[in-house]
């Protein structure tokens, strides 16, 4: 699965920054990279995390040996190791998560449950990588619109006047 989003137009080409899909891979697999880890990296090496697959079992295991590999050749020590959840919020298709509802609230949006459902599974990580507090979100709302999502604007209570 290599993908990228238009949101991420302005550093995929140099891969200077994460992309999505290998953010996605790594938290299926498990492995925390640190952005200072990823530049240590060459061009190359950057480019083989973004195409390898990461779904089966088989290929999840690979994925996160070539990550510790790559990180450990480079920097004499390993990738911190995260938990995988055996049922993230990204593949919940019936339920929308508290901090992408927070965000949306936060950025007077909304989404409906139908339309998340639609998302694919990594447009739902996006969204909620999107959402953390402790991200930069500035293109919450460019991924919303990349989406197709109608990210309605709520009217803010105060521009309503009486009749």
């Amino acid at each position: 699965m290599t993908h990228f989003f238009e949101f991420e137009a302005d550093f995929v080409e140099s891969l200077r920054c994460i992309p999505m899909i290998v953010r996605f891979k790594l938290d299926t697999c498990g492995i925390k990279l640190k952005l200072n880890q990823w530049h240590c990296f060459a061009e190359g090496d950057r480019q083989q995390l973004v195409t390898l697959p990461c779904e089966t079992p088989e290929q999840i295991a690979t994925y996160r040996a070539t990550v510790q590999g790559l990180v450990l050749a480079h920097t004499q020590s390993p990738a911190s190791e995260l938990a995988i959840d055996p049922d993230p919020a990204w593949m919940q298709r019936d339920t929308l998560p508290p901090a992408l509802q927070a965000k949306l609230h936060e950025t007077g949006r909304s989404v409906s449950l139908h339309q998340w459902a639609q998302l694919s599974p990594l447009q739902r990580f996006v969204l909620l990588k999107l959402s953390r507090s402790n991200h930069e979100n500035r293109n919450f709302v460019p991924a919303l619109q990349e989406f197709g999502i109608e990210a309605i604007q709520a009217v803010p209570p105060s521009s309503l006047h009486p009749l």
